[in-house]
């Protein structure tokens, strides 16, 4: 039997299969980086995790519609919201990267190593 519409219904679930696996690896590489001795490695890896997580909202969020929120065509459009509030966890979770590194930084210079078991004596 051939059904009408099948036609588009194969890229959408390839879209949505490639989107998955890419969230996925975004995750695993972010966690991997997580679980580094290394700060700055970490902190990267903070960065990574933060761009899945931004990715996977994206993806649950922005497609409701049959025409991009931005478009001048007719009919549903998708939600704006999820596309506004990942551009501002973008934006915020630079700033935090740059004011992190810049403090790591220091530590790395002061403390001569940028090794989690050699800053642990930091601890009181």
């Amino acid at each position: 039997m051939h059904f009408r519409g099948n036609e588009q219904l194969l890229p959408r679930i390839t879209m949505q299969l490639i989107t998955s696996l890419s969230i996925g690896v975004l995750f695993a590489a972010g966690i991997f980086a997580l679980l580094q001795r290394n700060v700055v490695r970490s902190a990267l890896g903070m960065v990574i995790v933060s761009n899945a997580v931004n990715l996977f909202l994206l993806s649950i969020g922005a497609y409701d519609g049959i025409v991009a929120s931005y478009a001048k065509a007719y009919g549903q459009r998708s939600d704006a919201l999820p596309l506004a509030l990942i551009l501002t966890a973008i934006v915020i979770s630079m700033g935090t990267l740059a004011a992190a590194l810049a403090l790591l930084r220091v530590l790395v210079a002061r403390r001569s190593t940028n090794d989690l078991e050699h800053l642990n004596e930091l601890k009181h």
